[in-house]
This record gives structure tokens, C-alpha cells and sequence, in this order.
């Protein structure tokens, strides 16, 4: 019996040690070229990150569809859209829910911005933006500003969902009059 409950314990402890790791990848750094990424948005049509080069973008990942932070943080960047447009940025939401979800999200919420299917969560890998959550796979809160040559200018870690879209308006405005 004895034996029996170590062996329990320790598989136990390499199961969580694993899914630790496993979904512990690491962020891109401040000016390392940030991934490319292939996935549908909420119109089934396909967005890659090279589509957007010459212009700042606003990643922003987010963990699930009409959920209350996650649709603060949506109405933000719905709200702050103009502002972004005019500093010649452009606004990705990422999550891992479906396309058809993400439609529904955009639709009652009127979201003017594109949301990237992520199902198989291999953009929030690459941008280590990915976690379980009770065997559950789903985004961390996280935004990136990538500069107009595909570099990661800023990254913000586990963000306040109302707060977030002001910090990145705040911030994208000064990097484009340094530019």
C-alpha cells in the first residue's frame, strides 16, 4: 500500500510538473521579431501577422469569449479603435475559442477588429501566452505592440482588463512620434 501511494504521489506531481511546463513557453522579448502566425478570424478568413507589416499592431490575447473581463478589455479596444487607426496601428484580439464563437463575441459587442481563431493554441504558444486551466487550454491576459518591421516593441504581462487598452494607446503614441 505504502508503495502504492508514492507511485500515486509521484505521478501526480510529474502530471502537474509537466503541464507546467508544457504551457510555460516563453515570451518574445523587446525587439526580437515576434512570430508569424496563420489563423482564421471571426469571418473565416485567414490573418498572418506579415499581412500587417508597415504597420504597428496590437496583439492582445484573452481568454474566453463574453466572459466579464474579457469583453471589458474588447469594448476598450472597440472604444480606443479611432485612436489606433490614426497612430497607424492595427488591433488583433487572440483567444483560443472558434471562429464561430469569436463571431458571436464580435457581433454582440460590435468589435470593429479582427478575432484570431487560436483552437489548436499554437499563436498563444509562440507568444507564450498559453495556460491550463483545469486541463483546460486557454490564453493569458497579455498584449504585445509589434513595430512596423515585425519586431516586438512592448509586452505587457497578465494585464488589468480596463486598464490595458489606455497603457497601450498611452505607450503606442509615443513610440510612433519617436518613430
Amino acid at each position: 500500500m505504502k508503495f502504492f501511494l508514492i507511485s500515486i504521489t509521484a505521478v501526480i506531481a510529474l502530471a502537474f510538473l509537466f503541464s507546467r511546463t508544457a504551457s510555460a513557453s516563453e515570451m518574445p522579448a523587446v525587439g526580437q521579431l515576434a512570430p508569424d502566425f496563420k489563423v482564421i478570424d471571426q469571418h473565416n478568413q485567414l490573418q498572418s501577422l506579415a499581412n500587417y507589416r508597415g504597420k504597428w499592431v496590437v496583439l492582445y490575447f484573452y481568454p474566453k469569449d463574453e466572459t466579464p473581463g474579457c469583453t471589458t478589455e474588447a469594448c476598450a479596444y472597440r472604444d480606443d479603435f479611432n485612436q489606433v487607426k490614426k497612430l497607424g496601428g492595427e488591433i488583433l484580439g487572440v483567444s483560443i475559442d472558434d471562429a464561430s464563437s469569436h463571431a458571436e463575441f464580435a457581433a454582440n459587442h460590435h468589435l470593429p477588429f479582427p478575432l484570431l481563431a487560436d483552437k489548436d493554441g499554437s499563436v498563444s504558444r509562440s507568444y507564450g501566452s498559453e495556460r491550463s486551466v483545469l486541463g483546460y487550454k486557454i490564453a493569458k491576459r497579455n498584449t504585445f505592440i509589434i513595430d512596423p518591421n515585425g519586431k516586438i516593441a512592448k509586452v505587457y504581462e497578465s494585464v488589468d482588463a480596463g486598464e490595458n487598452p489606455k497603457e497601450v494607446i498611452a505607450d503606442l503614441k509615443l513610440m510612433v512620434t519617436k518613430q
